[in-house]
């Protein structure tokens, strides 16, 4: 075992972290919306030192032929070299095209967003909602922290003003997306036979096995993603979930204000 893995698994194992945190303690959590003009939903999120920003832009298009009156939601995200050394320019990686989907199964899932509400003209116009995920640094934990920012800035977007031809993108309407649900994805990682929420990128790098669940108000699970080469047993994916459900509760309760 690696020498910096071990000293990791020994202080969990009394029950501390490296930085001083309790195995199932996030770090502090500072949340800012609605301070780009440009966007029409945006939220600005920082997980101790990874930092997340997600935007929403509205567009008018066709909807897709099997679902004629509802709205398109997407999820995108770009990790640039500039938020990890680890990340690299060109094509979306292995790891940016989970965190994206990840995150967009969690929104879509819950249906917290009412897309039938998106609709304008049943088989010719329905409002497209693109979220688009950018870390401004990578300090681990990235999914629980993009899941926050998509959420918040869904919660944040309002309309353009649209005049049955022409978006005019640079007047904003008082007319909030329909979002009737909050889901918060909450990772839990297994470290040897042990298992601790938020990582640092270096916690992270050592990791097992780990099982993202997000559920929404009322402790309701909507989707469910395992990574890490390691196995799970039921009995540890039970308690992931659980402890997933509690934080979740916990997050949302924090960022209520901006709901």
């Amino acid at each position: 075992m690696n020498l910096i893995k071990q000293d990791i698994v020994h202080a969990l194992k009394k029950g501390i972290r490296f930085d001083s945190r309790k195995p199932f303690e996030f770090r502090d959590l500072k949340v800012e919306v609605g301070k780009v003009k440009t966007a029409e939903g945006f939220a600005h999120v920082k997980l101790g030192e990874t930092e997340v920003l997600a935007g929403v832009k509205l567009s008018v298009d066709k909807p897709f032929p099997d679902t004629p009156d509802e709205g398109v939601l997407s999820v995108n995200s770009d990790l640039s070299p500039l938020a990890s050394p680890d990340f690299e320019v060109g094509p979306p990686s292995i790891k940016a095209i989970e965190l994206a989907r990840v995150v967009d199964r969690g929104i879509r899932e819950s249906h917290a967003v009412d897309v039938k509400a998106l609709c304008i003209e049943p088989k010719e116009k329905v409002w497209v909602v693109n979220v688009d995920i950018a870390p401004l640094n990578d300090d681990g934990n990235l999914i629980d922290a993009s899941g926050i920012a998509a959420i918040l800035a869904l919660k944040n977007a309002v309309f353009p003003e649209y005049d049955g031809e022409v978006v005019n993108y640079k007047k904003h309407t008082t007319k909030k997306l329909p979002v009737s649900k909050v889901p918060i994805p909450v990772t839990v990682f297994k470290f040897a036979d042990m298992l601790l929420v938020d990582p640092t990128a270096e916690e992270e790098s050592f990791i097992d096995a780990r099982l993202t669940a997000t559920s929404i108000e009322g402790g309701i699970i909507t989707a469910l993603q395992k990574g890490g080469e390691s196995p799970i047993t039921v009995d540890e994916a039970n308690r992931m979930v659980e402890l997933s459900i509690e934080k979740a509760e916990e997050i949302r309760k924090k960022i209520k204000k901006f709901l």
